[in-house]
């Protein structure tokens, strides 16, 4: 999987260099070519941006100057996504939505913004990682290259995906504790069921923790009969 990063500060990105993702680009898995936008100003101070029309605080990213950084890259093929809080919600079903792609063309803010006439123009979809307001687009950019690349083949095991929070085999659920040595820590044990070797009732254990978690920290992703389910488990 290709992701082409339309930025004004390519160093920023230098954490997608490490752990698994830095694994994945040694292996060729994914690629990940950042596009400095300042490269592309029209003048020798090299500005990017200017006073929005109508009045307000702050700059905006100019339309020109957005297009032309774009048009080195671009691929018909390719989706091109803006990181916005003005975007739809990034969760796991758009992840592995995106992770189907080929080719993602993202496309970071700064300042107040970009000047719409080059949104409308280029992007395909927006995107936020949450309700709140960041200072440009780059760490939702690295959210969704670390979130979507996990799902590349050969990113990760199978299982690593299949067992965690959200995940379809998980029923969407919030993934159930974990424990490791020691055996005790801090005058509590590891449950019994996870040593007893009985892989059917290590299971049974697992899905009922997953439910138990759930609507404890996230009831609103239950629905009524797996609330029930859980009040009983609890009782």
């Amino acid at each position: 999987m290709k992701f082409d990063v339309l930025t004004l500060f390519p160093e920023m990105f230098e954490p997608v260099n490490t752990s698994i993702i830095g694994r994945a680009k040694e292996k060729n898995l994914i690629d990940i070519n950042l596009i400095n936008i300042r490269d592309f100003s029209k003048d020798k101070h090299n500005h990017v941006d200017d006073t929005p029309y109508g009045g307000g605080a702050g700059m905006l990213m100019k339309p020109d100057v957005v297009y032309d950084a774009y048009k080195s890259i671009k691929d018909d093929k390719a989706k091109v996504i803006y990181l916005s809080p003005k975007g739809k919600i990034l969760n796991q079903e758009k992840i592995r939505e995106l992770a189907k792609c080929e080719h993602l063309i993202l496309l970071c803010g700064h300042y107040e913004g970009i000047d719409q006439r080059v949104l409308d123009e280029i992007v395909d979809e927006e995107i936020s990682i949450g309700d709140y307001v960041l200072t440009g687009g780059e760490l939702p950019a690295m959210v969704l290259i670390d979130t979507v690349s996990r799902y590349v083949e050969g990113v990760l095991s199978e299982d690593s995906t299949k067992e965690e929070s959200f995940s379809e085999e998980q029923g969407n659920l919030l993934e159930y504790p974990a424990y490791t040595r020691p055996l005790e820590f801090k005058g509590k044990k590891v449950p019994e069921v996870l040593i007893s070797g009985n892989h059917k009732e290590i299971d049974k254990w697992r899905k009922e923790q997953s439910l138990i978690m759930t609507y404890k920290k996230r009831p609103e992703l239950l629905n009524e009969k797996q609330k029930e389910e859980a009040e009983k488990l609890l009782k």
